[in-house]
């Protein structure tokens, strides 16, 4: 006999501001218990230093997680120019000074380089595994740390302000993978001086938005949440983390197939013009995430919620 699961069967995304100081970890625990969630997980870590879009998804939810983590993301973050810092951020110890401190035209002339394609070497103080443990383990333990150089995208940078001459203010979207620590560490090099992250806000991971998210403290201080999506709850129905999958309605006997883990024809006249990954609905409620392919969809994922 299966075990019940504890909390209630909350399902949706939750679009957490989330503040300087905890981990995401301990953001999702605090989320999952304001909700009573069965189950919660996040679509990306943010390091505690790091503030801003943090998306959390409750119960069925959690199924669609894949589809965020590799979503384009947005930052804003500041580089203090003239020390380099053992992590690339605030956190870390000072390993190298510099007085260069490169003026607006000097940035703006630099950026171009980092825009498009590029190699970036992740900063040695990162979870990104080697030969099975996290880097940043062993550069805790004083191991000196090799990380190899990964393809990311940067689709737009821009200077935002300078705030003083020791102080610079960028904003990037960009693809998964990218470390902001690694592009303000190599920017400043390329500049002729040293630097790192001394401030840095998710302003956007895929569909959520900055402006969407609500403050964690305002959101504890609502106390137990409804547990279905609405006004006032902050909760956003699941599909949101898919709008851009296409969504197709099924009948009742087809998505009794589809929750079934069985596969539904649509071969005929009438058939979609469809292709990959489809959202299967019925009466606007989804049922199940499917791949269509010689006039076949077939279930990848199958959400559990009530109607």
């Amino acid at each position: 006999m299966a075990r019940r699961m504890k909390g209630d069967p909350v399902s949706g995304w939750v679009v957490i501001d989330k503040p300087l100081g905890p981990s995401s970890s301990d953001v999702v625990n605090r989320v999952r218990r304001a909700f009573n969630a069965q189950k919660a997980g996040h679509a990306g870590t943010l390091d505690p230093l790091a503030t801003g879009v943090l998306p959390i998804a409750l119960g069925e939810a959690t199924k669609t997680v894949p589809f965020v983590i590799d979503a384009t993301k947005g930052y804003r973050f500041t580089i203090r120019f003239g020390v380099q810092t053992s992590t690339d951020d605030a956190e870390g110890e000072a390993v190298a000074e510099s007085p260069v401190r490169p003026a607006d035209a000097e940035i703006e002339a630099m950026l171009p380089r980092f825009r498009g394609p590029v190699e970036q070497v992740p900063p040695a103080f990162s979870a990104i595994k080697i030969d099975g443990e996290r880097a940043y383990a062993r550069a805790r333990a004083g191991e000196a740390v090799e990380m190899k150089p990964r393809p990311v995208t940067i689709h737009e940078i821009r200077l935002v302000s300078r705030p003083d001459a020791d102080h610079a203010a960028l904003e990037i979207l960009c693809s998964k993978g990218t470390y902001v620590r690694s592009l303000a560490r190599d920017l400043a090099l390329a500049l002729g001086t040293v630097g790192h992250v001394s401030a840095l806000r998710r302003t956007r991971h895929g569909p959520f938005r900055e402006e969407a998210a609500i403050p964690l403290d305002k959101l504890l201080a609502l106390g137990h949440i409804a547990p279905a999506p609405g006004p006032g709850t902050h909760l956003l129905p699941l599909e949101t983390a898919l709008d851009d999958i296409p969504a197709l309605a099924v009948s009742a006997e087809d998505a009794a197939r589809l929750r079934k883990g069985q596969g539904v024809l649509l071969r005929g006249r009438d058939a979609p013009i469809l292709s990959g990954s489809v959202l299967a609905t019925h009466r606007g409620h989804p049922v199940a995430l499917t791949e269509y392919g010689q006039g076949e969809l077939r279930p990848v994922r199958v959400f559990n919620l009530e109607e």
